[in-house]
């Protein structure tokens, strides 16, 4: 237990400082953040013409409500604490790999589910709108991430190597 932890928050820390720097910002995190919110405006068009986005911003129309996607609102550090975690626990290669990549596509899915639906919802309550965005979806995308590594872990441990019969 004690070496999961070391390798966890040592990958961790490694992690969030490799995201922080200006480069990995300007060449990764921005036009990632760009992108979610072109995906969201791009599932929305076809119920609600009036939806830009501009950047990083989702918005009705040229002057209506609008949100921004700041760090920690797409889902990055969420995808960060279940690499650690993954690469934490002893596991092959390929298995990390697999779990990396299907949890990734987990989190950003429901992080798209997250920013569409804080779209609306602050376009019709402001004070909903911060409760749901401060409290219940960074739960709801931390469960994500456990229940993903949980997945993991069942999977492993259904792959390890059968216990031989005892005095056989």
């Amino acid at each position: 237990m004690a070496r999961f932890v070391t390798i966890f928050v040592l990958v961790l820390l490694g992690l969030f400082i490799i995201e922080m720097l200006n480069p990995v910002q300007a060449h990764v995190i921005i036009p990632f953040t760009e992108m979610l919110a072109g995906i969201s405006a791009g599932i929305i068009m076809p119920f609600d013409h009036s939806v830009v986005a501009h950047g990083r911003i989702l918005q009705f129309g040229e002057d209506g409500f609008a949100v921004s996607i700041e760090a920690g609102c797409n889902g990055i550090e969420a995808t960060i604490v279940l690499i650690a975690a993954v690469l934490a626990y002893p596991a092959g290669w390929r298995e990390r790999l697999i779990a990396i990549g299907v949890g990734f596509v987990a989190i950003q899915a429901m992080n798209i589910v997250r920013i569409i639906s804080l779209f609306y919802l602050g376009s019709w309550s402001f004070d909903l709108f911060s409760w749901v965005h401060l409290y219940l979806w960074p739960t709801l995308i931390m469960l994500d991430v456990l229940i993903v590594f949980v997945i993991y872990l069942r999977y492993l441990s259904g792959k390890a190597p059968a216990a031989e019969p005892a005095g056989g």
